[in-house]
């Protein structure tokens, strides 16, 4: 496998058969994991083609497997940026972390792509996480 992040909040990983394999570690681990797990599976259920799709889900393990969704971006201008992760609400998810670490681009579908979804949020509930920069933490939104 080869390793694309490894930080105090998450590891992760790319297999040679190309799925991203992510372990949730430190503070609010398991809140990140389930987060994530049930933003993605919403996603799903609308049809956004822009994102990973779950292969596999370890909640024992704070473990989950994705499809890939290309490369990480070196480079996006500010609109297209802003546009992407406004694209992403009409599929009735809010990121909470829109910036450039978190967009892909996948050859295979010819477009940009949206990763990492421990911190978004599900409008249509209100249930999700975010980042308080005030308190230094993750905290429910």
């Amino acid at each position: 496998m080869h390793e694309v992040k490894d930080t105090k909040q998450a590891a992760v990983r790319i297999g040679f058969d190309g799925r991203v394999h992510k372990r949730f570690n430190g503070p609010l681990a398991k809140e990140r994991f389930d987060n994530e797990v049930a933003v993605l599976t919403y996603l799903e259920q609308k049809n956004c083609p822009f994102v990973p799709k779950l292969l596999e889900v370890h909640p024992e393990e704070l473990y989950m497997v994705t499809t890939n969704c290309g490369s990480i971006v070196n480079k996006i201008g500010k609109d297209k940026l802003q546009a992407l992760f406004a694209e992403l609400e009409t599929y009735g998810v809010r990121h909470e972390d829109p910036f450039m670490r978190n967009v892909t681009y996948s050859d295979q579908l010819g477009r940009f792509c949206l990763i990492d979804f421990e911190l978004a949020t599900i409008l249509e509930t209100g249930v999700g996480l975010r980042y308080d920069s005030q308190l230094n933490k993750v905290v429910p939104v």
